[in-house]
């Protein structure tokens, strides 16, 4: 693969330092080991008060506008949110209310939160698949949950985190490599297999 992979990633981080934004960059630097990707980090702490108050896209700014496009346009999106009384936070949601339903269709997506313990474990395949499966993206199959024992500091201090952020790239890449098809080509594809040529 020659060209590079546009990555976009949401780090719902509303400050920092940031557990969850130590953990979208790991992933990143170790998607980017295996794969060429150019990569855009998009921090909920800083668009987040650019959406205060808009009900429309159209109430949004330039700055916000260029986000939500990246976010749209994106080749892959690597996606962690912070866990807030058992979800994702609101302004979390509130910026993927701005995404046009249609605009992640098929687009790989690798999901991951932190939370303060074990118990927030169940977040990704409840609270965040979901949502992207509304969206019609197409959720990696491993996400990554990081407690608060899983670091020291600010930095990764558990091994097993380490290998569980290894083992979802290791699962994501050959995904990742395989060429896109388009939804008409697949379509096609379907019909052509669903009804038999004549001889």
């Amino acid at each position: 693969m020659s060209k590079k992979l546009k990555v976009v990633a949401v780090s719902g981080n509303l400050q920092r330092p940031s557990r969850t934004l130590v953990l979208v960059e790991q992933l990143l630097a170790k998607l980017g080991q295996e794969l060429p990707i150019e990569v855009e980090l998009i921090e909920l702490g800083d668009v987040g008060p650019k959406l205060a108050g808009a009900l429309y896209r159209s109430q949004l700014g330039a700055d916000v506008e260029a986000q939500l496009a990246a976010i749209e346009s994106a080749d892959v999106l690597v996606v962690a949110s912070p866990v807030y009384r058992a979800s994702f936070t609101g302004l979390f949601k509130h910026l993927f209310d701005f995404i046009h339903h249609e605009a992640l269709i098929d687009v790989p997506v690798l999901l991951a939160a932190t939370g303060g313990s074990d118990k927030h474990a169940l977040v990704i395949e409840h609270q965040l698949r979901p949502l992207f499966s509304f969206f019609q993206a197409r959720t990696l199959p491993l996400g990554v949950y990081a407690s608060e024992a899983d670091f020291q500091g600010y930095e990764i201090g558990n091994p097993l985190l380490a290998q569980r952020i290894e083992l979802a790239i290791e699962r994501a890449v050959p995904l990742l490599r395989a060429p896109k098809t388009s939804q008409a080509t697949e379509a096609v594809e379907a019909a052509e297999q669903r009804v038999p040529l004549a001889a």
